[in-house]
């Protein structure tokens, strides 16, 4: 049965970190209906709580991520019910791409199916190199769907096609040269370049980061005129809060 953990800690360059971990360690992590709203309640939790400046999503132990959704609900769906199923794990990747704050993927093991799509719906995806990713749906009759739609832009549509044709399994270095991680690190370092990753968006401008997040979501939906029109109307926001001043002015007392 899958289970959530949320933990909150202060970081060093400023705010906290929240750090939502899905537990199945026992069947790699595969995430069932229940753990799927969970995961969702979890990550709208972490984004609202006050002060959080980025939110860390792992796996319970090393062996997996996500191992995917729980064949065993699925293998009885029908197309009404079908319907729903899939709806709650959409629900949990628009939560995470919606948070108002960065998500960040630590990936170790297995990365398959559900597990993919919301890894891909994460901000960044830090591995190591024990880290395998796939799309194996149609191998069980099914077509991959949802945020697997975000693969083509994040791989290219060759690739991502590749993956859900197929359903071949790619290990951590081709997802690195695909793009599909954004940092890989050495297997057993996955914990220090996670904490890399945290520190740098932790010590940049809490009110910038969220209006950056905001900004990726637009420049993801909007044509690009009006992506580029919406940008300059965040820019104008960053300078209401005094966030911008106070940050320029301690930049240029440095120079001094």
């Amino acid at each position: 049965m899958s289970a959530i953990q949320i933990g909150f800690a202060d970081n060093p360059g400023g705010g906290c970190v929240a750090t939502v971990c899905h537990d199945n360690v026992a069947r790699l992590n595969v995430i069932d209906r229940d753990g799927t709203e969970a995961l969702a309640g979890a990550i709208r939790q972490a984004g609202e709580s006050p002060g959080v400046r980025v939110v860390v999503l792992r796996g319970a132990g090393e062996r997996a991520f996500i191992g995917g959704a729980d064949i065993r609900e699925m293998v009885d769906l029908t197309p009404e019910t079908a319907r729903p199923f899939i709806a709650v794990l959409h629900d949990a990747c628009l939560a995470i791409r919606t948070a108002p704050v960065p998500v960040v993927a630590r990936l170790a093991g297995y990365c398959l199916g559900a597990g993919l799509e919301i890894a891909a719906s994460c901000d960044l995806r830090v591995a190591d190199g024990t880290a395998k990713f796939a799309m194996p749906e149609v191998r069980v009759g099914i077509p991959s769907v949802i945020e697997a739609a975000l693969l083509p832009r994040l791989v290219g549509w060759g690739r991502a096609a590749r993956l859900v044709y197929t359903g071949e399994t790619i290990g951590a270095e081709e997802a690195e040269r695909w793009g599909l991680v954004d940092s890989l690190v050495p297997e057993g370092g996955l914990d220090a370049g996670i904490a890399r990753t945290v520190d740098a968006i932790c010590q940049a401008g809490p009110i910038a980061i969220r209006l950056q997040k905001a900004l990726l979501r637009d420049w993801e939906a909007l044509p690009l005129d009006e992506a580029i029109e919406k940008s300059i109307d965040s820019l104008a926001e960053g300078f209401a809060s005094g966030e911008a001043r106070q940050r320029m002015q301690a930049f240029l007392d440095r120079k001094r």
